[in-house]
Parts: C-alpha cells; structure tokens; sequence
C-alpha cells in the first residue's frame, strides 16, 4: 500500500480537516492499535500544514503523568506531568487548550525555543478514558483557532469511535 501525506496548506482549514479525517479513516481502516493510530495521525497532521512539533503525549500513570509517544518533528520532552505546562494543563483539565502566545502561558514548558504558539487536544478511547494528549507547536503566533480545534477533535475521535 503506498499511502501519501498531502500537504493541505492550500485549502480553507474546515476543508483540509474533513480531507484529513476521511484519509485517517481510510488509511487506518482495519486497523485497532493506538500506537499505529498516533504515528498515523501525526504524519498526515504534520505534513498537512507544515507545523513545527506535532505528536502524542501518553497517560503512563493515570492523573500523574504524561510520556512522549509518536511524533514529528525535533525531539519532544520525555515526561510531562499532568497539571504542568499546557500538556499537562490540557491532561488534568481533560480539555483541549489553544494558545497563541506560549510566552503568555504561566509554566509553559520549552521542548524547543522556536514553539510560538500551540494547541493540545485530549484523546479518549472508547470508555472515554483519557489515553494521551495531541500537541501541536507552531513557529508563528497566533496559529491555532476554534477551526484547529473542531477538526483536531473529530480527527482524534477515531480513538473513541471503536476500530
């Protein structure tokens, strides 16, 4: 199977995520391992729109602490514990976070000084237990919008929806 990652940058962002979301879909069709879902879900976000940082956060201790999972993009921080930075923050709150300014957010951690701005997206499986969190750094401010947020969320419902 040769799969592609389309670069959507062209696209209004509501479209590119529904492109994305039948591509998840599709690629991943058959298939029930979240690991093989995360490493999937990061390549075709991250090639989409060009970001800096796109990955999975994963629940190793429930309420404790997050471990780096499958991701793009230069080297992510090892552990993150739920309630720091905005990972952490996303976690306990178990609700997704824009910022569009990580220099405004209080604690925010810097897994790599050119992250300007971010979004982290909790991911529920099917008992609606929160499994990881999906961040996303960006170069620029302001990246991030209600738009990102929607399509990231019903992107990441394929955790949820059972495989």
């Amino acid at each position: 199977m040769a799969e592609v990652t389309l670069d959507l940058r062209h696209l209004p962002k509501a479209a590119a995520y529904s492109t994305l979301d039948a591509q998840l879909d599709s690629v991943l069709a058959g298939i029930d391992d979240p690991i093989a879902g995360m490493a999937t879900t990061s390549a075709l976000v991250h090639h989409a729109f060009g970001h800096l940082w796109t990955g999975f956060y994963r629940v190793v201790e429930a309420g404790r602490l997050l471990r780096v999972g499958p991701y793009q993009g230069t080297l992510g921080c090892l552990d993150i514990r739920f309630g720091s930075g905005v990972c952490g923050t996303a976690a306990a709150n178990e609700s997704t976070l824009v910022v569009p300014d990580v220099a405004n957010f209080p604690g925010h951690i810097t897994c790599d000084a050119r992250s300007q701005s971010e979004i982290v997206v909790p991911v529920f499986d099917r008992e609606r237990r929160l499994i990881a969190v999906f961040d996303i750094d960006s170069d620029r401010k302001n990246t991030f919008d209600a738009d990102d947020q929607r399509g990231l969320e019903r992107l990441l419902g394929w955790f949820a929806r059972g495989r």
